[in-house]
């Protein structure tokens, strides 16, 4: 799974002073859809330099799209009706057969604050899949007032009202919805002496980093050291599973897209299961099972 030329050198981003790995330039990256998964769609990690691109959604009307260079980091889910958000983004990976513009939609409808009830049929519909019944009664009562705080917060109550406009007037064109969600123009720069390709370093002592390719898809790379996974694949004593979906990228230097992450892009490979049990108390995470099943093709988003 891995190669010796992958090393590890302590040397740091001279501009923003973070350890980074030292991977040679004629490296290429191995696909993250090859790796063993966990029954609930996260990738076990192995040794290696790995990469993998996942549909991405719009958390953040009124911004700008995402440009080449920007820098993203990966961020908890934070927001208005997170909890939903988070749950469309989880359930959105074993249903591939949704249309990644109806989410989106929904998505929009979601942290806009919008009435569910004025949604086409096809996103009605398409969020019943997502969502569990006691969700959508949310959706369709609403908490009043609590969209308006947050949106003064953020600074983006108008492009929430706009939205919420569009919805009621029952706007059925995505592009419509789109031209006011998405800003073309250029990002600008929030913050100085941070470089697009930083690798940052999680906690379980593997590295990541993020590429936008544009609101709607995300690259995203890992490199996971020779000496971090023991001969069993496990990191003392556990697995090590890198699972994006649900969570959200968050621009590190411009006032560019919150991207929430679902699938990957393109599922087209029969990929080995590992049933993780997580750790409780003193328990240790264990393979129960293993078992190999196939997983139909999912075309990326026009």
């Amino acid at each position: 799974m891995h190669s010796p030329k992958q090393a590890l050198d302590n040397h740091s981003n001279e501009s923003t002073g973070i350890e980074q790995p030292f991977i040679n330039a004629d490296q290429k990256p191995q696909s993250l859809m090859q790796l063993p998964q966990t029954q609930d769609g996260g990738f076990v990690l192995a040794p290696g330099f790995y990469e993998g691109e996942f549909k991405s959604y719009c958390l953040q009307p009124g911004t700008p799209d995402p440009r080449q260079g920007d820098a993203y980091l990966q961020s908890a889910m934070t927001g208005y009706r997170k909890e939903i958000v988070e749950t469309v983004l989880l359930n959105s990976r074993s249903r591939t057969e949704l249309d990644q513009r109806n989410i989106q939609l929904l998505l929009w409808s979601v942290v806009s604050g919008s009435d569910f009830n004025r949604l086409s049929y096809a996103v009605q519909n398409d969020a019943r899949k997502l969502l569990s019944p006691k969700q959508i009664f949310e959706l369709q009562g609403g908490v009043l007032g609590l969209i308006k705080t947050v949106s003064n917060q953020t600074g983006l109550l108008n492009a929430n009202n706009n939205i919420k406009n569009l919805f009621e007037l029952g706007t059925s064109s995505y592009e419509t919805f789109e031209r006011l969600a998405v800003l073309k123009e250029p990002s600008k720069i929030t913050k100085t002496g941070v470089k697009y390709d930083t690798w940052y370093k999680q906690k379980e002592n593997y590295y990541i980093r993020y590429f936008p390719v544009s609101y709607q898809k995300l690259r995203i790379q890992i490199f996971v050291p020779d000496n971090l996974i023991d001969a069993e694949g496990k990191a003392n004593g556990e697995y090590l599973v890198f699972d994006p979906t649900g969570q959200q990228a968050i621009p590190a230097f411009t006032n560019a897209q919150r991207l929430g992450i679902g699938a990957p892009v393109i599922i087209d490979v029969v990929r080995k299961v590992i049933q993780v049990k997580k750790a409780t108390g003193t328990e240790k995470q264990e393979k129960k099972k293993k078992e190999t099943y196939p997983i139909k093709k999912e075309q990326p988003a026009t």
